[in-house]
């Protein structure tokens, strides 16, 4: 799920390695597309986070509803990606958007996707190698798509479980947020009633990288009691940062939780929807 920097620096002329940089901002949506032209990994793709990796907007299904499967794939085949590719995702963020990257194509069949630990920070901390070179891609036969439906959980779904307490909603906002002290994304502050915070922060050291994989099984036992992987339910504001709680679960060896796609800006498009502070 993981590699280290110098795991990638070693297979970067592996033509079955794929390389996405995934860096973005949620407020500034050019950022990352300016970023990656100053300077990115060689080889790597740029996988803009608003469209490759976001659905149509209806304005009421979130700020980055799920692309369609046939969408994704036909944008990582348009890339090169095989069966047979390794895919690489990184961002600059602590994970947050490759996980979107590394999630999504799971989400539609792929197994060999990873996560660069550390992402670009740490990549360019360690003097590797960086290109101004906007990579060229080499196209490859379209992907069949698996779709996996049980992954995904709609606001209904949340609705219908607000006190069925074996489920577990795990809201990946800052604590801020998520008590509705400040909402500097959407129009409504405060969080999904039930839900627990576990700020996707939390599973990272100091340098953006995973803390260890022990560690973070305790806590996240700890936080959804005796329920299975597959009783925990993933939201943040958009879909976005709950991926990397997805993530950083199935790193601690806790695989199989869902995904609320819509999430905190979806579930406050209906206004019949209940809203809790504190």
């Amino acid at each position: 799920m993981l590699i280290s920097a110098e795991t990638l620096s070693q297979n970067l002329q592996n033509p079955d390695w794929i390389v996405f940089d995934c860096r973005h901002d949620l407020v500034d949506h050019a950022l990352g597309e300016r970023r990656y032209r100053e300077g990115h990994i060689p080889g790597a793709h740029f996988a803009p986070v608003e469209t490759a990796l976001t659905g149509k907007k209806t304005g009421k299904n979130g700020r980055h509803p799920l692309p369609e499967p046939a969408d994704f794939a036909a944008f990582l085949s348009q890339h090169g990606v095989t069966p047979k590719s390794t895919i690489v995702a990184y961002d600059d963020a602590g994970g947050m958007f490759a996980a979107r990257l590394w999630w999504l194509a799971r989400w539609i069949g792929l197994e060999n996707v990873v996560v660069l630990d550390g992402g670009w920070p740490k990549w360019t901390a360690a003097g590797r190698l960086v290109s101004q070179e906007v990579s060229a891609s080499v196209p490859a036969s379209p992907l069949d798509v698996r779709k996996n439906p049980s992954w995904v959980w709609s606001a209904d779904d949340v609705l219908r479980h607000l006190d069925d307490e074996a489920f577990a909603l795990v809201d990946a906002r800052a604590p801020e947020r998520y008590r509705g002290d400040s909402e500097p994304m959407d129009p409504v502050a405060g969080h999904i009633p039930g839900a627990l915070n576990r700020f996707y922060k939390a599973n990272l050291a100091a340098d953006l990288t995973f803390r260890p994989a022990e560690e973070l099984k305790r806590e996240w036992k700890t936080l959804i009691g005796t329920r299975s992987p597959e009783q925990v339910v993933h939201q943040c504001g958009s879909g976005i940062t709950a991926c990397a709680n997805i993530f950083a679960m199935e790193f601690a060896g806790l695989p199989g939780s869902k995904l609320y796609a819509g999430s905190w800006s979806e579930w406050v498009a209906d206004p019949a929807r209940p809203v809790a502070k504190g």
